[in-house]
């Protein structure tokens, strides 16, 4: 087999994005080991309300299930460390911080009152607050080497009420308002911890020019982190953008793909060809970069959802979707088609055992359910012929019902619902052995409740017609006696 491009010299890290789907500790911990064993050196752990905050911080964490305790934090870096693997944490400090502006009692600290994710850059209490939530981070990994500081998608920045008066001033601009929040979070962490490595997004820098990126004052502070999930990567384009950063003197960057989470926002099954077809594009950027440019690394992200409003997409596949590690780990073509099928479940080889996989039986059920959910006799019950010549709205609302049709409704309801039921305790099973319980609700109330609701409905309905049916026949036969 023709074998792949190999990554430059760098880190390989897997990003563990643990908002509202985390992983329990023991399964997280059979999952470092995977990570290790398919060529990761390193962990990118973004925690949001996972992280045990303390003090005036304890609001921040979790209510719907219990974040990971101190101790915890500390056995995943010593597992990691066992493995080889480096820990960085990653701290939202800018946009996406929709974990922390969504309390009450932080609401002033917003950029506009209606969204929830971006800091207002004028108020010192909110400079404040990433500042303390990057110590509490910080100093609970005393390992790590990098701290990654997010900085990604600040959206509506400019918007709000300080922000406009800043910018009313002849000669300000949006990038200089963005970059002037920024550099103040990573010289304070600079300042802290001067051999600590401060590592961000890079999209709200791909606007700027060579002369403001060079006057940033980013340069020689921070590491931009290049994030692309498409399948369809301009690597022309990419490499230009490379270029530009490393000839304005941000000479030290780093290259971020996709393993799941990236596709859809209710995506439930991973599309592993797509992250596939991803990875294939950021090998040929990696094969078409000049010398000078010094990459240290890639990330592949595996997103739990997209922000903190959204439901989880594919989340319960975090363990069984990382077949474009391979590539990272500059396997063969061979390779990557085989742990397509394993990982995706689509076909099981002998090599996708349980104790490789753990969450393997999860993937498998999930799939299976899936395809039961999906099916168009399933999805389109409500628009069978039955339904919409025999039992509409008009019929159930006055309650007329041919007891023939109706005993057919009901019987094709049950027999859906029975069969889904099965499959549903069988995913609620293993989810559970993996996942907190509140993951299995949402995950239900999400992706199962939509097609068996209607079921139900027509179920309960069809018997109310045939009672009121019987009441009547009863009412009617005692009249005429």
């Amino acid at each position: 087999m023709e074998a792949l491009p190999p990554w430059p010299k760098g880190k390989k890290l897997v990003h563990l994005d643990l908002k509202g789907a985390p992983p329990r500790i023991d399964y997280l911990h059979k999952l470092i080991g995977i990570f290790a064993g398919l060529g990761a050196d390193g962990l990118l752990v973004e925690y949001e309300d996972m992280f045990p905050y303390e003090g005036e911080l304890k609001v921040l964490q979790a209510t719907q299930h219990s974040p990971y305790s101190r101790e915890e934090v500390l056995s995943i870096q010593e597992v990691a460390k066992s493995h080889g693997l480096e820990v960085i944490p990653l701290v939202q400090t800018f946009g996406h911080l929709e974990f922390v502006l969504k309390h009450k009692s932080l609401w002033g600290l917003r950029e506009v009152p209606h969204c929830l994710g971006t800091l207002n850059p004028h108020r010192e209490e909110g400079v404040r607050l990433v500042q303390e939530m990057l110590r509490q981070v910080v100093e609970l990994h005393p390992g790590s080497t990098s701290v990654h500081i997010g900085a990604d998608e600040v959206y509506l920045l400019g918007e709000g009420e300080e922000s406009r008066r800043w910018l009313s001033t002849p000669g300000r601009t949006l990038q200089q308002l963005f970059l002037l929040h920024v550099t103040r979070v990573a010289k304070a962490v600079r300042e802290t911890w001067p051999n600590l490595n401060v590592i961000m997004w890079d999209d709200m820098l791909r606007g700027m020019d060579h002369d403001t990126l060079k006057g940033s004052g980013l340069v020689g502070l921070v590491q931009p982190m290049l994030w692309d999930y498409n399948p369809t990567l301009d690597v022309e384009n990419t490499v230009s953008l490379l270029e530009r950063y490393c000839g304005a003197g941000l000479s030290e960057l780093w290259a971020a793909s996709a393993f799941k989470g990236s596709t859809n926002v209710h995506t439930c099954v991973t599309n592993t060809q797509r992250h596939v077809d991803n990875h294939l594009q950021w090998l040929q950027v990696a094969a078409s970069l000049p010398k000078g440019i010094n990459m240290l690394g890639i990330a592949l992200t595996g997103w739990q959802r997209f922000d903190w409003e959204t439901i989880q997409p594919d989340n319960t596949l975090i363990g069984p979707t990382l077949g474009p590690m391979t590539i990272a780990s500059n396997c063969y073509s061979f390779s990557v088609y085989h742990w397509t099928f394993v990982l995706n479940c689509v076909k099981l080889s002998s090599a996708g055992n349980s104790e490789l996989f753990p969450g393997r039986r999860l993937a498998e059920l999930v799939v299976e359910l899936m395809e039961i959910l999906q099916s168009e006799e399933l999805r389109h019950f409500e628009d069978s012929t039955f339904v919409r010549g025999w039992f509409t709205p008009y019929h159930r609302q006055r309650k007329i019902v041919n007891p023939l049709i109706a005993q057919q409704l009901q019987n094709q309801a049950m027999s859906f619902l029975a069969l889904v039921e099965e499959r549903v305790e069988l995913v609620r099973k293993e989810i559970l052995s993996l996942y907190p319980a509140s993951t299995a609700q949402e995950w239900e109330e999400q992706h199962v409740s939509p097609v068996v609701v209607p079921l139900q409905r027509i179920l309960e309905d069809t018997r109310a017609s045939l009672l009121e049916m019987v009441a009547q026949n009863i009412s009617e036969s005692m009249d005429g006696q």
